[in-house]
């Protein structure tokens, strides 16, 4: 290997909003700083959320707005505190970028667009100072503390004052988070839960004529019930879409933190569908009841209940061919159609990823209790949330929080 380079301030491991947000926050301190990333770019990630319209934020109040990150709020909260969504708005205007709310209370950019805003973002970063090092890719510890860092031409150790380490979870391989770092906390006796996929789809297992014929199908609107590991009953409505293997979207993705921890625990999870959300279900039953003469049953329930498509299909996938001849049976299958879900789909596959390193084993300015002078931000953190917003505000609010900690961590040691 070859003799180790010293860095004269912090290291930066990964250029997603986390890091970049770190290095934001440092170099405004006047910290040298250089940020690493195993990509030909910064926030790839980023882009990619932002393909069909940056979602950046949330407008819903706190502390309702905490509560969408469930066993983490407190925590989180407290990384709110420092940089929130009203924050991270005023902080795009600095660009030049104004955002609007939808009429789901997401927040987006006027343009829809992330590109402008990473483009002026790194911009500024290098403008500022920060050095930026593409294509080399975190490799863990050597023996004596020092980053072990490949390089496309060759291997590189590197001892940083600090380092904020920013290196994704494990939803994205292609785009570099990939996960690859969990061994090598492990190795460093630091706790980290295993990496899971959140905000996901999940296997059911139709027949060939379903997933052959109607997946990427949308059911909406319908209404999802479902009990969560606590005994608690729950109702959302919202859209879902048929898959080759089972169902997913945004009303999906919503409950996976629930139906996953249900599959965990029983081996399956059930979900109820009401798809006729507008009819009850005695006008269903009164009007399914109806003669429907020479009609199909198809035409029946498109006329009698206004189902068709994709509805019609999951109701002779799900109900037995006795119960879909009797109105109330039928009529209450479509209220309460049953789902039995077995497995989440890959953590590949999925939006973003659950576990990661615990918050236990960080001190509230995101340092390691077993590494100190490491932080750790993003979606690295044993935290999740839906999706609508919240996902990048945590990662964003977590980098200022590592950004500030290391800050201090270094003006406490004279390197500041």
């Amino acid at each position: 290997m070859p003799d180790p380079v010293f860095l004269p301030g912090l290291a930066i491991i990964g250029g997603g909003p986390a890091g970049l947000m770190a290095a934001e926050v440092a170099r405004a301190a006047g910290v040298e700083v250089d940020l690493f990333d195993a990509k030909g770019s910064v926030g790839r990630k980023f882009l990619i959320a932002g393909k069909g319209g940056l979602n950046l934020t949330h407008s819903e109040p706190r502390p309702e707005f905490d509560a969408r990150y469930r066993e983490r709020s407190m925590h989180v909260g407290a990384w709110l505190d420092a940089f929130d969504a009203d924050a991270l708005r005023e902080w795009s205007r600095g660009f030049g970028i104004e955002t609007f709310i939808g009429t789901s209370g997401r927040v987006f950019p006027t343009d829809r667009k992330a590109a402008p805003l990473l483009r002026g973002w790194v911009r500024r970063l290098r403008e500022s100072g920060v050095r930026f090092h593409m294509q080399h890719r975190f490799q863990g510890w050597a023996d004596d503390g020092a980053l072990h860092i490949s390089t496309p031409d060759g291997e590189v150790l590197l001892h940083a004052r600090a380092t904020v380490l920013a290196l994704g979870g494990g939803s994205w391989p292609e785009l570099g988070s990939d996960g690859a770092w969990v061994p090598w906390l492990v190795d460093r006796d630091i706790d980290v839960a295993p990496l899971e996929p959140a905000n996901c789809g999940f296997d059911i297992g139709w027949s060939e004529h379903l997933s052959t014929k109607f997946a990427g199908a949308p059911l909406k609107p319908v209404v999802a019930h479902w009990t969560d590991p606590s005994g608690v009953a729950h109702a959302l409505q919202g859209e879902c879409v048929l898959t080759t293997t089972g169902i997913e979207g945004s009303l999906v993705y919503a409950l996976s933190a629930d139906l996953r921890q249900l599959i965990q625990r029983d081996g399956h999870a059930r979900l109820e569908l009401d798809l006729a959300p507008s009819r009850t279900f005695e006008a269903l039953r009164d009007a399914l009841a109806q003669p429907r003469g020479s009609r199909s049953l198809g035409e029946h329930l498109r006329r009698r209940a206004g189902l068709e498509g994709a509805k019609t299909a999951l109701l002779f996938e799900c109900v037995d061919r006795a119960a879909m001849q009797d109105p109330a049976q039928l009529a209450a299958a479509i209220k309460r159609l049953p789902l039995k879900l077995v497995r989440p789909r890959p953590i590949a596959e999925a939006i973003s990823s659950a576990g990661g390193v615990r918050l236990e084993a960080l001190d509230e300015a995101l340092m390691l209790h077993g590494l100190p002078g490491t932080f750790v931000a993003g979606e690295m953190l044993d935290w999740e949330a839906p999706t609508g917003g919240y996902l990048l505000t945590a990662c964003f609010a977590s980098g200022v929080v590592a950004g500030r900690g290391a800050v201090e961590w270094l003006r406490r040691r004279g390197a500041g």
